[in-house]
């Protein structure tokens, strides 16, 4: 008798030990969903399920185009901000900004609102500064949240300067 109340004892605490062991899994793998999900928001900006998306990083570095002549020199650059801000206002570009001077010649990064290196790259011919060889390109895909490009709408509020 006392042997059947052994088996019994390890049997439930077996059991119990399993039905927690599976309730502790299922509570780690669960996946909650968020209360402020705007379905309408995220399919506009191209969400995936965790509110990513990819992006193209470039980092501009300077090139090996040798341009001696100041005026032209200073004409391509002047085209490459004006490239930023017609490729901002067709939201695809994203962020842009210098790089403090350093010894691996990084000029500056963009990111790109586009999902492909071969879409990044057809945008970026579009640079003056790029195609004269001024500046020369490093890109990578990048995932990041898709509601990077929603700062922008505050930029002209802090910006108190144009170029």
């Amino acid at each position: 008798m006392g042997y059947l109340l052994f088996l019994k004892v390890n049997y439930v605490k077996r059991t119990l030990f399993i039905v927690f062991l599976c309730f502790i899994l299922i509570q780690t793998n669960a996946q909650t969903n968020n209360p402020k999900y705007n379905k309408a928001l995220a399919d506009s900006l191209g969400a995936d399920d965790y509110g990513m998306k990819m992006y193209v990083f470039v980092i501009l570095k300077t090139g090996n185009g040798m341009i001696n002549d100041k005026k032209i020199k200073d004409s391509l650059f002047l085209g490459h901000m004006q490239n930023i801000d017609k490729l901002v206002k067709k939201g695809k570009l994203i962020a842009a900004g210098p790089i403090k001077k350093n010894d691996k010649n990084f000029e500056g990064i963009f990111v790109l609102n586009v999902k492909t290196i071969e879409e990044a790259n057809d945008i970026l011919n579009t640079d003056p500064a790029i195609k004269s060889k001024l500046l020369d390109t490093e890109l990578f895909q990048w995932y990041s949240s898709a509601a990077l490009p929603l700062y922008l709408r505050f930029h002209d509020n802090v910006q108190k300067k144009g170029f």
